[in-house]
């Protein structure tokens, strides 16, 4: 950037500057009035105390409100406004907002700061004002008319005046912004919220963008599970059948045409076996059509050891902690049959008001490590993803118990 193209930046930065300041000194000046007005209407009028309180507090959140703006507009400082109280009237939000902390931080700066700011910026612009007007000191001499009383002074101290003023002038600018920079340190900590309200609420946010993450992710999911689901399955399902007929009806082939029939075949059914295993992986159909019972003893069903399945869930729960226990149960069986060694396992899912317990127990071998690359890290991973909590408990020699427990209800996004 050239002298020339910053000399508009510049210039448009110090208006602003002054604006803020100019602004400031009034709105600084408006809330110590109101402030005195109320300790003296307070006092001298007890009787009518309610009304002082109640315009005190509006024209303080008036006067809050228009510093915030004063920042924006001027200053380039964004200050988030603090939680709304809640009441069921004003002179009931009216107590609770006299017991918070973020009452009493604005207090003490429109009552305490203010005051001293406002002081500060008034120097600030009494500097410009003594600046400007004295290296143009011998122009207004040639505007005004002889009889005023300061053109007199054009002999015998306006060179002073101009010369004081191109020595100050040079440095306000640095000076003003200085000033606006630590006002914006002050007025956020003063007028914005606490460093805990401020950590809560990154929090929610935080807690709202992974639920749509989450709802994202579990909607993509079901997608790609009905795209494969009408598509590729179906064709699949298809080309099995007609090999299949194939093979049936044309009995007078060679007989290396035969086997490269019963071959692709026999492949055509493994590649489906593969496939619906995928889509299950991805989403269950049978979750959202008739619910974790029917879901969970579907993955008993397919179970190579016998299963117990006892689903006492009156009210279903968000899909995506349905999902998350169908999977968690999903793994769990899997890690038996392949480690555990086990004859029988159980699958228990509970709900108790709004919590949905799961947990699989098996009669294995025990000694069960989650960083023995069982799966257990990545379903715990899962379980967490919706502020739930993964319990192991496998001594060596069994029985094993995996125990889940998840919200049921979580944010709308969900």
């Amino acid at each position: 950037m050239t002298r020339t193209e910053g000399r508009p930046r510049r210039l448009a930065r110090t208006r602003a500057q002054l604006a803020f300041l100019s602004t400031g000194v009034l709105l600084h000046g408006a809330a110590f009035l109101l402030w005195v007005w109320f300790m003296l209407t307070f006092v001298f009028a007890r009787s009518g105390a309610v009304v002082p309180v109640a315009v005190a507090g509006a024209g303080a959140m008036a006067v809050t409100w228009l510093q915030r703006r004063r920042f924006a507009a001027y200053a380039g400082v964004v200050i988030p406004g603090v939680p709304p109280v809640e009441g069921d009237n004003e002179l009931e939000r009216v107590k609770r907002r006299l017991r918070t902390g973020a009452y009493w931080r604005q207090l003490g700066y429109h009552q305490l700061a203010g005051p001293v700011l406002g002081a500060v910026e008034a120097v600030v612009l009494a500097l410009w004002a003594g600046s400007v007007g004295g290296i143009t000191f011998y122009g207004w001499y040639w505007v005004f008319p002889q009889e005023w009383a300061f053109t007199q002074w054009a002999n015998v101290d306006g060179w002073l005046l101009a010369v004081v003023g191109l020595v100050v002038l040079p440095f306000l600018p640095r000076l003003t912004g200085a000033l606006v920079r630590w006002e914006g340190v002050i007025a956020r900590r003063l007028l914005g919220p606490s460093r805990a309200d401020e950590l809560e609420r990154r929090v929610e946010d935080l807690a709202e963008r992974r639920a749509e993450t989450l709802a994202a992710a579990d909607a993509e999911r079901r997608r790609i599970e009905r795209d494969l689901h009408d598509g590729a399955q179906q064709r699949l399902v298809s080309l099995a059948v007609s090999l299949g007929l194939a093979r049936a009806t044309l009995t007078d082939l060679p007989p290396e045409a035969r086997a490269v029939i019963d071959e692709a075949h026999r492949e055509a059914k493994e590649a489906l076996e593969e496939l619906n295993h995928l889509v299950r992986g991805l989403h269950p159909h049978v979750l959202d059509d008739r619910g974790l019972d029917a879901a969970l003893s579907g993955i008993a069903a397919r179970a190579p050891l016998p299963v117990q399945v006892t689903v006492d869930v009156a009210e279903r729960a968000a899909p995506a902690v349905e999902a998350v226990a169908y999977f968690v149960v999903s793994e769990a069986l899997a890690n038996v049959t392949k480690h555990a060694r086990a004859n029988r396992a159980e699958v228990v899912a509970v709900r108790t008001g709004d919590t949905l317990r799961v947990r699989v127990t098996d009669d294995g071998r025990g000694g069960a490590d989650p960083s023995g690359g069982t799966g257990l890290t990545g379903l715990a991973q899962r379980v967490a993803s919706v502020d739930g909590t993964l319990a192991l408990d496998s001594p060596p020699g069994g029985p094993t118990v995996v125990t889940v427990e998840l919200p049921c209800t979580l944010p709308s996004a969900l």
